[in-house]
């Protein structure tokens, strides 16, 4: 008997082959996989030398951060460590 490929009952013939669908999922439940990605993110920055800050600004300065890294196309992260680099260079 010869292997048809539309003979989806008979799977175990086709499982070398890739089919459309929904990948594997991640056996662990979503709030899980979040911490492991934050944990896995913690440990990244910490391997590049990187130091969390946080700090609460008004929406306004926010947006206007927000606006200047987009258009220096970069992160409003890379914006804020860029200027405080400069404004301690100038203290200097």
């Amino acid at each position: 008997m010869a292997k048809e490929a539309a003979d989806l009952t008979t799977i175990d013939l086709f499982s070398d082959e890739k089919r459309p669908g929904r990948p594997k999922t991640n056996p662990h439940p979503r709030s899980v996989q979040i911490k492991i990605n934050k944990r896995n993110q913690v440990k990244r920055d910490k391997n590049k030398g990187l130091k969390r800050v946080e700090f609460k600004i008004h929406q306004s300065l926010f947006d206007q951060l927000d606006a200047l890294a987009k258009d220096q196309g970069i992160s409003r992260s890379e914006l804020i460590e860029s200027m405080l680099i400069e404004s301690l260079a100038k203290q200097s």
